[in-house]
């Protein structure tokens, strides 16, 4: 099967700091899988995930994304093999849902009655449809999460990258927002996903990547590696084990 994503000896140290942020980190999965990049504070997830999606420019090292390296080459095409969920809400507060997905449709080429029927297909599948013209400051967590996700897949993309898409909601969003991936997922599209929920992590994904101080500790699928790992009943396990039980800032 070919690769969905491969990142091969990746490096970074941002201006000023005296520690790589990435140090040789190296993993890849198959097209088509929902993978997990997990770690503790500081470990680089958020740093490989703006690579990954052409927004920081590693040091070293090479990444594929579908057949095609990150680099000014294939820049563009990668963009629109990629749908990107950023942790922090990527919206206009002050402009409406309708408002903000049309802005963010045009920006992919997408125009008119055809983006029109989407974004409104879209918002009745993440429960929106009530709010479709209200401001999104006046949006529960919850719903920023949901309308921040439709931002991502307005394209069609083949790799949806979410960074900590679950964080700080409520049960029903939560369950919603795992529901659409797998369902996503199902449609033959990658993804790639941080969390420091191991219990969601575990299962959602079919793969995952354990990484600390920039480097990959271990990958696998997750029964898998809490199958190898005697002692060890869960993949939160399994995380301390590799990754210890000190506190990360």
């Amino acid at each position: 099967m070919m690769s969905g994503v491969s990142v091969n000896e990746l490096y970074k140290t941002y201006k000023g700091s005296e520690e790589p942020t990435l140090k040789g980190l190296t993993f890849r999965f198959g097209e088509g899988k929902i993978a997990g990049l997990l770690g503790p504070n500081g470990a680089g997830k958020t740093t490989t995930i703006s690579i990954l999606c052409g927004i920081v420019r590693g040091d070293s090292g090479e990444v594929t994304i579908h057949g095609l390296k990150q680099n000014a080459a294939h820049r563009e095409d990668i963009k629109q093999l990629i749908g990107i969920v950023p942790q922090q809400i990527a919206l206009y507060p002050q402009l409406s849902a309708v408002e903000n997905l049309t802005y963010f449709g045009n920006l992919y080429g997408f125009k008119g009655r055809a983006l029109q029927q989407k974004i409104m297909h879209y918002l009745e599948l993440f429960g929106l449809e009530k709010s479709a013209h209200k401001e999104i400051h006046k949006y529960s967590g919850g719903m920023k999460r949901r309308a921040n996700i439709i931002a991502a897949i307005l394209h069609d993309p083949k790799l949806l990258v979410l960074d900590e898409p679950t964080a700080g909601v409520d049960v029903q969003s939560r369950s919603m927002i795992l529901q659409f991936l797998r369902d996503y997922n199902q449609k033959g599209a990658s993804i790639l996903y941080t969390s420091h929920l191991l219990e969601e992590a575990q299962s959602l994904c079919e793969e995952v990547v354990i990484m600390d101080a920039g480097k990959m500790i271990v990958q696998g699928n997750p029964l898998t590696l809490i199958e190898d790992h005697p002692g060890c009943d869960n993949l939160e396990d399994v995380f301390l084990h590799f990754t210890g039980n000190a506190l990360r800032d």
